[in-house]
């Protein structure tokens, strides 16, 4: 017996590399999963809120930024979910203080645009907020105050509620301004509380203060939970659209201004689409065709040195590495070429 134990192990064995490589290898015919591409750098604007800019006043006693509560929300969402990255809130801020760019314009797709195009992105998200509060008409009810977001503010009507919120979502392409996509986000609370009314606080507890949405305590609030459903269901549609986002390059051109090596500065920028990975072409004039009868210049013709990649750029200039036999020199042209890095 013991015999035969021992020589159906030795069996075993023998046979058990062989099984593992076959479990672990695909199926005949089953193709092998594609790497994952680059992810898209988005910049995420401040939400606008105007549609219920009223309701918010109403509801808190005083105007709060909702849209930007909400934006945060959707950057900290996306950031989570590893489909994009995220421009930092603190460099947005400092490029929409430096162009004086007021609330109206958040959701505007041709301001939103230049902003984006300064931050050396080709996508950026617009959103608006469409809806705002409780699940049926009911006019009144606002007035009062509230101790802390633990609890749900007294207001004079005493119709208890849901929390409806919705928003909206569009990614836009910073060089044409074209809408890549538009998504909706609804969240509703699962448990009705009486209607958040506004006014008459004091301190941090009061209707006027100010407050923070990603809070626990804001989420605790049938308010909250609504919003947080409302993100949670717009960032995931957000998601889903990443994968079939159109690469888009801007096409340029402009003149070398400084040569160091095989490092050279060019004198455009990401205020013109310029992007780092792009190929760059560097060419040198060589003849110019004029029109016989006016003499006005219709081509320049030039001659083609090599190729360059962007490696660093800011709003007016970019840092670019050359390959080529031909060294290049200040006032070649350098202009896109070829298929645009995502």
């Amino acid at each position: 017996m013991s015999r035969l134990f021992r020589s159906l192990c030795i069996a075993l064995l023998a046979i058990s590399p062989c099984a593992a490589q076959q479990a672990a290898a695909p199926a005949a015919g089953t193709p092998a999963a594609a790497p994952a591409g680059p992810k898209r750098l988005v910049a995420v604007m401040n939400f606008d809120y105007g549609t219920v800019k009223t309701v918010v006043a109403s509801i808190f006693g005083t105007d709060q930024d909702v849209g930007k509560g909400i934006t945060d929300l959707m950057v900290q969402k996306l950031v989570t979910d590893g489909k994009y990255r995220v421009i930092e809130r603190a460099a947005l801020d400092k490029i929409i203080a430096e162009q004086n760019f007021n609330n109206s314009d958040r959701a505007d797709p041709s301001s939103a645009s230049k902003i984006g195009r300064i931050l050396g992105v080709d996508t950026i998200i617009l959103g608006s907020i469409t809806k705002f509060g409780r699940d049926d008409s009911k006019v009144g009810g606002v007035a009062g105050g509230h101790s802390g977001w633990t609890g749900m503010i007294a207001g004079a009507g005493k119709k208890e509620s849901k929390a409806v919120v919705a928003i909206t979502a569009r990614l836009v392409n910073t060089t044409t301004g074209e809408i890549l996509a538009s998504v909706t986000g609804n969240g509703e609370s699962s448990r009705s509380g009486l209607f958040l009314g506004g006014g008459g606080g004091n301190g941090n507890s009061g209707g006027g203060a100010a407050f923070d949405m990603s809070s626990s305590n804001f989420s605790q609030t049938i308010l909250g939970e609504a919003v947080n459903k409302a993100v949670a269901d717009c960032a995931t549609q957000l998601d889903a659209a990443a994968g079939n986002l159109p690469t888009i390059k801007a096409s340029y051109s402009g003149l070398v201004a400084d040569v160091s090596g095989n490092t050279i500065i060019i004198n455009i920028g990401s205020k013109v689409g310029v992007r780092v990975g792009d190929a760059v072409d560097i060419s040198r004039p060589v003849r110019t065709v004029k029109d016989p009868a006016t003499g006005k210049v219709l081509k320049t013709v030039t001659s083609k040195l090599g190729t360059a990649v962007v490696t660093d750029v800011d709003a007016d200039t970019a840092t670019l590495t050359f390959t080529g036999a031909t060294p290049p020199k200040v006032g070649d042209v350098a202009a896109t070429s070829g298929p645009a890095v995502p």
